[in-house]
């Protein structure tokens, strides 16, 4: 579903979630704003489907009680440490030309 989506449907749809928990938490936008120390434009944007910064929209989560909801959206993959070495191939080094005596 998500991926057949534009990029400002996503938001769109994010922002219709967001304000749906909201009221359902029975907070004013005014209210979410002063906890999530954002203004209550910011919160209006969010719920508007409009850009914000993602540091914004983390405080927004957080006082919603959704930000533990991240950890399904980006779920922490554990590698082992053979396979991240594999990952980062060689080290690359810097080859350092040295200067040659023109006293011939």
């Amino acid at each position: 579903m998500w991926n057949e989506m534009s990029n400002p449907a996503v938001l769109m749809r994010i922002g219709q979630r967001i304000k749906e928990t909201r009221i359902r938490q029975h907070i004013t936008q005014e209210e979410l704003a002063t906890a999530s120390g954002v203004s209550p434009l910011t919160v209006a944007n969010i719920e508007k489907g409009k850009s914000v910064s993602l540091l914004l929209f983390i405080s927004v989560l957080r006082s919603l009680g959704l930000l533990e909801n991240l950890e399904q959206l980006v779920p922490e993959i554990r590698v082992s440490p053979i396979e991240l070495k594999k990952l980062q191939g060689k080290k690359r080094y810097r080859v350092r030309h040295l200067k040659q005596d023109n006293h011939e």
